[in-house]
C-alpha cells in the first residue's frame, strides 16, 4: 500500500492505494507539517496522534510527501527521517509542493509550463518537460509568500489597522474575526504556524468579493507576484501557459485572468486541491 501526501501548513491530505491502484481508504487530514517551521518533536506528534494512519503504518510500502517547507535539504531531511521512524515498512520520498503542483496540473507527462502554487504559502517555477527550474529561492512567509494565504491576511489586518478598509467592511472583519491586538500579537508570535493563522483570514475576501475594495486587494496581491516571481521566466513565457493550483489561486480565477491579461501570459489550468491529480500520476506510475 502506498501513501500520498499533500502537505501544506495549514493542513494536510493523505490517500493511500493498494497494488491495484484503487483507493484503500476514506481521505485521512492532519494539520500541516510544515518542516521549515515545526520542530521534529511536533512533526512526530502531529503524525503520530492519528488513528487512521497508525491502523495501517505497518501495511505502508512507499510514501510520497509533497510538501510546503520541503524545497531546501535540511527540513526535507527532518521530514524523512521522521516518516520512516513511523512508517517502518515504507520507502519515504519526500518533495517541496511544487512537485505536486506540477504533476497535477500539466495536462501531458512532458509538457512545459510556469507552475504556480497560491495556498497558505506561494510558489512560482518552470517545469520545462522533465526536470524543475526555480531561480528564486524562497525565504518563507515573513519576506516572500507574495498573493498567499498569510500575504492576504496580513494585507487585511494592516488595512484595518491603518484605517483603509471601507467601514462596512471593517465592521463585517472585526465581527467575524476578533482582531484585538494583544490576540492577534499572541497568535503571532507566540503560537506556532503564525503562517496558517494570518491565512485564515484570506477566508474573509471571498465572502465579500462584491466590495471593490475586496478585489482590488486580490488583484493588487496577483500583480505583485506576477511581477516578482511569474516575470521572471520571461522567455518560457512565449510559449508555455501558466497553472495554478492551491484554494487562493481556485477562489481568484477571476482576478488572476484579468492581471494574466494585463501582463501578457496565458493561463492554463487551475487546480483546488493537487492530491487528486497526484493520485492519477502515481496510480498510472505503479
Amino acid at each position: 500500500m502506498i501513501l500520498i501526501t499533500d502537505g501544506g501548513s495549514t493542513k494536510c491530505d493523505w490517500i493511500a492505494i493498494n497494488s491495484e491502484g484503487e483507493q484503500a481508504l476514506d481521505k485521512i487530514r492532519t494539520k500541516g507539517l510544515n518542516p521549515a517551521i515545526l520542530s521534529e518533536k511536533k512533526l512526530r506528534k502531529i503524525i503520530g496522534k492519528n488513528k487512521d494512519l497508525k491502523k495501517v503504518k505497518e501495511e505502508i510500502t512507499h510514501i510520497f510527501f509533497y510538501g510546503a517547507g520541503c524545497g531546501t535539504e535540511k527540513p526535507r531531511l527532518i521530514l524523512t527521517n521522521v516518516l520512516q521512524s513511523i512508517f517502518v515498512n515504507a520507502q519515504v520520498e519526500v518533495r517541496e509542493d511544487t512537485y505536486a503542483a506540477v504533476r497535477a496540473s500539466i495536462n501531458t507527462k512532458d509538457e512545459a509550463a510556469v507552475v504556480c502554487i497560491l495556498g497558505t504559502g506561494s510558489n512560482c517555477s518552470y517545469f520545462d518537460g522533465q526536470n524543475l527550474h526555480q531561480r528564486v529561492d524562497s525565504l518563507g512567509y515573513s519576506i516572500m509568500d507574495d498573493a498567499s494565504g498569510n500575504y492576504f491576511g496580513r494585507q487585511l489586518l494592516r488595512d484595518y489597522y491603518f484605517n483603509k478598509m471601507p467601514e462596512t467592511i471593517r465592521l463585517a472583519f472585526s465581527h467575524k474575526y476578533n482582531v484585538e491586538a494583544d490576540f492577534i500579537k499572541y497568535n503571532l508570535y507566540k503560537q506556532s504556524n503564525p503562517n496558517a493563522y494570518l491565512a485564515n483570514f484570506a477566508e474573509f475576501m471571498f465572502l465579500n468579493k462584491d466590495s471593490e475594495y475586496i478585489v482590488n486587494v486580490i488583484k493588487q496581491g496577483i500583480r505583485i507576484f506576477s511581477e516578482s516571481m511569474i516575470l521572471q521566466f520571461k522567455e518560457e513565457l512565449k510559449t508555455c501557459p501558466v497553472h495554478f493550483a492551491g484554494s487562493i489561486a481556485y477562489f481568484s480565477k477571476d482576478e488572476i485572468l484579468e492581471v494574466a491579461n494585463e501582463y501578457n501570459y496565458t493561463v492554463g489550468n487551475f487546480i483546488r486541491r493537487p492530491i487528486e491529480g497526484l493520485v492519477k500520476y502515481h496510480t498510472n506510475n505503479l
